[in-house]
């Protein structure tokens, strides 16, 4: 009996003994497989990455030699293809060129500018829209336009001329002159790291640009949309937005109502019950390592402009767009004089006027309309180059960086201030 539980103990011990065995070598076999598995996946993960740069190297190198080839100079006949309300008094017009040749890509995030012939004018109006499709269309360029009425406190004075010229008078099939696309206000495409995008109003038009080429050249960089407006009756393109956030893993929308009606539903109709603050961004965004750009009313630009800041994200990060009088200044508008100084004179030779700087305009184009000189002026922002004027004595300084630093010897003066006395060639 006892040979036969030795021989049967020898016998399970031997079994477990095995079994350990072909368990640890089972083990390891498996650590193995996953480490290989591991390896794969990571060796995976960087060939897509590394197809995906090379991909968007060679798309942004056939953009770059299509736009050299295909821009033009001067002014350039379009034809309204389409006209499309969009609600919230916005309409987007599909421009197409009257010769049928091909389009020069442009940044996402760039404008047009626009000589519009209106009745009683001897001169073409000049301003500037931004495009707000992305630049992968050879076809056609797309600006959606907000009508602007006139201002709350003085509703005796006239809508905005060009706005109203575009929904009123323009139509489907009339013909525009138009500029090349321009302005420094875009995203670089062949970047990877994250960004949030920032749209007020109308303001979304451009970043919407940026929103629509990230997700159509196929980039997974983390994108975040901020669209502030007032309620639903100002939501332009929702369904278009809320595509793009559920096709897309890498894109989170959100929209924000700072005075929502009774009918808006949170939640349905909006993430958030407030203005698009820095405040907001802390309470959302995972971290404040991201490149912004946005767009919008100026009060709001200043205060997260400001507010950014004091976030401590780096300047180089901020990005805006600013279009009309009052925009994101980077400096304040020089002082008259310090005490005992004569004030700065600004002489307007053309017109024959010398007049002392006040001090209380923002700029050298608001100065001298506010002294009856006209200056011919369009975007208000030192993107156009309309209101470019020579200076013939003295020097300027610029209030907001001009997108095209004009010539040695002529100044924006829609971004300028006089630095000493002044002679201006108007």
């Amino acid at each position: 009996m006892d040979s036969l539980i030795s021989a049967a103990t020898v016998q399970v011990v031997g079994t477990v003994i095995v079994a350990a065995a072909l368990l640890q070598v089972a083990v390891l076999l498996f650590g193995s497989l996953r480490r290989v598995q591991y390896g794969q996946s990571r060796q995976g993960l960087a060939l897509d990455l590394l197809r995906e740069r090379v991909e968007t190297q060679t798309t942004r190198r056939q953009l770059e030699e299509d736009r050299a080839r295909l821009t033009w100079t001067g002014a350039r006949k379009f034809r309204v293809m389409q006209k499309v309300q969009e609600g919230g008094d916005i309409c987007s017009f599909y421009l197409v060129p009257h010769d049928g040749k091909a389009l020069p890509p442009f940044q996402p995030g760039q404008y047009l500018t626009f000589l519009l012939k209106l009745p009683g004018r001897d001169k073409p109006l000049i301003r500037c829209y931004s495009l707000s499709d992305s630049p992968f269309n050879a076809e056609r360029y797309r600006v959606s336009i907000k009508r602007v009425p006139p201002p709350r406190d003085r509703p005796e004075l006239p809508p905005g001329q060009s706005s109203n010229f575009f929904h009123d008078r323009l139509n489907e099939g009339d013909i525009l002159d138009v500029k090349a696309p321009g302005g420094h206000f875009y995203l670089d495409l062949s970047k990877h790291t994250p960004v949030v995008l920032i749209g007020g109003g109308v303001g979304l038009t451009p970043v919407l640009s940026m929103l629509n080429a990230i997700c159509e050249a196929g980039s997974k960089r983390e994108t975040w949309l901020f669209y502030g407006v007032r309620n639903n009756d100002d939501c332009i393109m929702r369904e278009h937005l809320e595509r793009l956030d559920r096709e897309n893993e890498n894109v989170h929308l959100q929209i924000c109502f700072s005075n929502p009606t009774n009918d808006d539903v949170a939640g349905r109709d909006f993430h958030h019950s407030e203005r698009v603050s820095v405040e907001l961004f802390k309470r959302v965004l995972p971290s404040s390592n991201y490149e912004f750009y946005m767009c919008g009313p100026p009060p709001m630009m200043e205060a997260l402009n400001a507010d950014l800041k004091e976030w401590s994200v780096p300047e180089a990060h901020v990005n805006f767009e600013a279009f009309g009088p009052a925009t994101v200044r980077k400096t304040k508008a020089e002082p008259v004089a310090t005490e005992g100084e004569a004030p700065i004179q600004v002489e307007f030779a053309k017109s024959g006027k010398t007049v002392a700087w006040s001090g209380s305009s923002d700029s050298l184009l608001e100065f001298a309309e506010d002294n009856d000189i006209m200056i011919d002026s369009g975007c208000r922002a030192g993107n156009c180059g309309t209101c470019v004027t020579a200076i013939k004595t003295g020097e300027v300084s610029y209030v907001l960086e001009p997108g095209e630093t004009p010539e040695s010897g002529s100044c924006l003066t829609c971004i300028a201030v006089p630095k000493s006395n002044l002679t201006l060639d108007a």
